[in-house]
């Protein structure tokens, strides 16, 4: 057994499905750490997590098999070992595993023993569960490979323990969720203090789709060492918004995102979010005014670009409404004028913004925020509209303070400007569609400081009206909040996906029927 072994930690940003590019990735920390015995890689780093369905096509499973082998045979050069997340399929189904790749071989595969199902993972709908997992030797040192679920339960940590392991390295795919880190760092905790194993925890990072990853990989043994302080809470938040948007803008091809700049807070903070994710030349901003639009939001909105540094054209749609109004008047005579014609407007808006999307490639950014998901107070085929939504999981209380955060200072990872990006009357001034005269939020909704903890108890911590009412909310208002939740699910069904923030986001996390009788009030 050695005395030293030495361990490095690639937390690599996988590609889903792009095998070249990830086994590119592996060379290169491969190459940038030539001293290493071995380098771990996060869970499934050949092929991407999470795979979805796209793990049931057996051409994947088969092409990482080949592509494996081949990586494997790289190690023979006498460098670094490697660990690495991959399919593996034997005769109890295809699973979820972790190969040792040295001297120009597999020498072994760790198969994941508990799979998550809840919230965001499905893993038993795609994999087969492995046996309680044994040591692999490696230069006379047993190691437990448990593979991220197989640590937040004691058996599996507890078996190899058993069976004579002497170090535990743990690869991840866990996705970034707020005050999630503490929750890795104790059970981590836990199991070293079960086992008396030091543990290497190697998570990755970057976006898939609505989820990003945050890495904090970390080491764990009985001895005091110094510890990389976290971003802050804000700063935290608003760096998941801009690496979910700037990996899923890259790697689906967008040349850049265009948006709606309407003068208001959601799309002001989306603008900010999309230039610090992909440079300000990359961010097209739209002023879409209408008859009830303000001379403030037209001077907010122009003020949030050159702030920005970022792209602002605009296109009046008071013509379109015009028309569409007289087209509607037959059909809508005899009634009053109401929602139906201010959603017209809504839609017209997103009519030219997916057609400049559509003419020069870039994807159309949405700007609605949870509050306003929760409850229905978006238009489905309007302002709803887009590939994807950076705020989709923000309460709207939480994009006031991001908002005010950004103001402040630029975050570590933005190409944005130092400096405000946003002028502070858009902070400030009370929220508006501006859909109809002298119109606000507050007009149709609660108080955003009375609608959002309301929602909050509802969807992240499943509580009943008379729970909530035992808080010290208006029963009226809070039966009212319910039932605008459940009837709106049907326009979230549809709705563009987004990062995820919270426990509970709208999309991976809740899964609610859209046909629904059942209240609490």
């Amino acid at each position: 057994m050695v005395t030293t072994l030495r361990i490095a930690v690639s937390q690599m940003n996988p590609a889903m499905g792009d095998l070249a590019a990830n086994i590119g990735a592996m060379l290169r920390a491969r190459h940038a750490c030539p001293d290493a015995d071995i380098i771990a890689t996060p869970e499934l780093s050949l092929i991407g997590y999470p795979p979805e369905d796209l793990v049931l096509k057996p051409a994947l499973a088969e092409a990482a098999a080949s592509r494996l082998a081949e990586l494997a045979a790289e190690t023979a050069d006498g460098g670094p070992a490697l660990l690495v997340g991959t399919t593996h399929r034997d005769d109890r189904g295809l699973h979820n595993g972790y190969a040792l790749l040295c001297e120009g071989k597999v020498a072994g595969v760790a198969l994941k023993h508990d799979l998550p199902n809840y919230g965001v993972f499905d893993e038993k709908r795609v994999f087969s569960a492995g046996p309680l997992p044994q040591p692999i030797a490696f230069k006379g040192v047993r190691l437990g490979l448990p593979i991220c679920e197989d640590i937040w339960t004691a058996a599996s940590c507890a078996h190899l323990k058993a069976q004579g392991a002497d170090l535990l390295i743990s690869p991840n795919g866990s996705p970034y969720e707020l005050f999630k880190e503490d929750r890795r760092l104790l059970l981590a905790r836990e199991r070293v203090a079960e086992t008396g194993l030091s543990m290497l925890y190697v998570n990755r990072t970057g976006g898939q789709d609505e989820l990003v990853f945050d890495g904090g990989s970390f080491a764990i043994n009985a001895a005091p060492a110094s510890i990389h302080e976290p971003d802050t809470h804000w700063e935290e938040i608003y760096h998941a918004g801009l690496v979910a948007l700037r990996d899923y803008v890259g790697r689906n091809r967008f040349p850049g995102v265009v948006l709606g700049l309407s003068g208001g807070i959601d799309s002001a903070l989306a603008a900010a979010i999309a230039v610090d994710a992909l440079g300000p030349e990359r961010v097209w901003c739209v002023m879409l005014p209408s008859r009830f639009t303000g001379a403030e939001s037209l001077e907010d909105a122009t003020l949030c670009a050159r702030m920005l540094g970022c792209r602002l054209d605009t296109i009046g749609i008071e013509p379109a409404v015009a028309a569409m109004e007289a087209m509607l008047a037959p059909g809508f005579a005899g009634r009053s004028r109401d929602t139906s014609e201010e959603n017209v407007q809504s839609r017209l808006r997103m009519v030219a913004l997916m057609g400049l999307s559509n003419k020069f490639g870039h994807m159309l950014l949405t700007t609605g925020n949870k509050s306003e998901m929760s409850v229905g107070y978006a238009t489905i085929y309007g302002d709803m509209a887009g590939g994807y939504n950076v705020l989709k999981d923000m309460y709207k209380s939480t994009v006031f303070e991001l908002s005010r955060w950004r103001n402040g200072q630029r975050p570590r990872l933005g190409l944005g400007p130092v400096g405000q990006v946003m002028p502070e009357r858009v902070i400030t001034k009370p929220p508006t569609a501006e859909l109809r005269d002298n119109q606000r939020d507050d007009d149709s909704l609660p108080p955003y400081p009375i609608l959002d903890p309301i929602l909050h108890a509802l969807v992240e911590e499943e509580l009943s009206a008379r729970d909530i009412v035992a808080r010290g909310y208006d029963a009226e208002t809070v039966a009212r909040i319910e039932r605008l939740l459940y009837v709106a699910e049907y326009k979230r069904r549809q709705a563009a996906p987004g990062v995820k923030i919270g426990r509970r986001n709208f999309g991976r996390d809740r899964r609610y029927p859209i046909t629904n009788a059942f209240r609490t009030s």
